[in-house]
């Protein structure tokens, strides 16, 4: 069979998704840096260890996991008003994301990126990586309408000592392995999570497929054959009563 189009179903059973070869050894090298990496980060997280300690164990994950070279991918030369990130990642000699890392104890939240921010801005970078060794979070920085200024949106959170997150943790921490970025799936992954806003999934829902979806389930489900005007009907009360108003944008209203 053709690894390109294998389907594989998940340990959770809750989706199929298609790999391609060089998915599968991906997942399982980050999985065992994972679990190679749980009994350090658990003693971490008893002694309340510092940054400095707790940078040793993200530098292990971003390498040995994330397979990013820590003589060519990763620097910490980078540097703003005198303040600097921990780690920057850098791909063809350009900044692709800062990596923040606070204390494994230390609570993580949007303030802790402002420095990162500052770095990513002046040297056109788009994602910022934020860590205390237990929690990861990557932020996109999406511009802003005015096309001057941008703002992060969490585009991957994990939490390493969630046990009942294992699978869900390594799925979403792969896309930020030096394969998924080169094969622009953290990019895929931005695209998807903004589709699944309230506005680009209002549009969606009153799409021609999806109004063809919901008229046939709901002939089957009252066996009415069907009457001249029934889609427009559905997309009307979809409109009308389903999504609100605030989410169309003019150009899509009545």
């Amino acid at each position: 069979m053709d690894a390109e189009a294998t389907q594989v179903m998940t340990r959770t059973g809750q989706f199929t998704t298609t790999t391609v070869s060089w998915e599968t050894p991906v997942r399982s090298r980050l999985a065992a840096a994972i679990d190679r990496l749980s009994g350090p980060l658990a003693e971490l997280v008893e002694r309340d260890a510092n940054e400095g300690d707790t940078r040793m164990l993200v530098a292990d994950l971003l390498s040995v996991g994330m397979n990013y070279s820590k003589y060519q991918d990763l620097t910490t030369e980078y540097r703003t008003g005198g303040e600097s990130v921990d780690y920057a990642i850098v791909r063809d000699d350009e900044l692709f994301a800062p990596v923040e890392v606070k204390g494994i104890a230390q609570d993580l939240d949007i303030r802790n990126i402002q420095t990162a921010r500052r770095v990513a801005a002046e040297h056109g970078a788009e994602w910022i990586v934020l860590t205390n060794g237990r929690l990861w979070k990557a932020y996109h920085l999406r511009p802003d309408e005015d096309g001057e200024s941008t703002r992060p949106v969490l585009i991957v959170d994990v939490d390493l000592m969630d046990a009942d997150a294992h699978d869900r943790n390594i799925d979403a921490l792969f896309h930020l392995t030096h394969e998924a970025v080169e094969h622009g799936r953290l990019e895929t992954l931005r695209r998807w999570n903004e589709a699944l806003e309230a506005a680009p999934l209002a549009a969606v829902l009153r799409s021609e497929a999806v109004v063809a979806a919901v008229r046939e389930e709901v002939r089957r489900a009252t066996g009415h054959p069907g009457h001249l005007g029934d889609a427009d009907q559905v997309l009307r009360a979809l409109t009308e009563d389903v999504i609100a108003r605030g989410l169309l944008s003019e150009d899509d209203g009545e």
